[in-house]
């Protein structure tokens, strides 16, 4: 496995598919207190940079710089969260692409700063943002390293 694929996929915390699997509309939308935000809400978030840094998507960068960093409503149905974890592994996905061409990963976004910066800093932020979801799903009981077992052992 190389880097890449570990710092997204298999780093030092549980699979992506691991950690958004077996939720119900119901949990995802939880907000356990008013300190923190919903699973979807933290997802949302981590979906909408993913795409703006692996996509190059202008115009979410604006929305975002315009104080749209988590959504405005929660979704509606199990088809909306879903159809947000397959937008996540899409951006994944492309994102792992990148990494294959080391003219994309040198590839300047900015003076000085390489696709690579912003590939491993997107690494980084979707590990922050999936910890803090691993957490959600502790406190509301619906996390087990049973989960990380079972799906290291299958």
């Amino acid at each position: 496995m190389d880097k890449w694929q570990h710092l997204f996929t298999h780093g030092e915390y549980a699979p992506p598919e691991t950690i958004l699997s077996g939720l119900t509309l119901e949990q995802v939308t939880q907000v356990p207190s008013n300190e923190t935000h919903s699973i979807y809400d933290e997802l949302w978030h981590l979906v909408r940079w993913q795409r703006i840094i692996v996509f190059r998507d202008e115009t979410l960068y604006e929305a975002w710089c315009s104080g749209e960093a988590y959504p405005p409503i929660p979704p509606s149905s199990n088809q909306e969260w879903q159809a947000l974890v397959d937008t996540f592994f899409e951006g994944l996905e492309e994102a792992l692409a990148w990494t294959r061409s080391p003219e994309k990963l040198g590839h300047e976004t900015d003076p000085g700063i390489t696709m690579a910066d912003n590939l491993t800093s997107l690494a980084v932020h979707n590990a922050y943002h999936f910890g803090k979801i691993v957490t959600l799903r502790q406190v509301m009981g619906v996390w087990s390293p049973k989960l990380v077992k079972a799906e290291a052992s299958g």
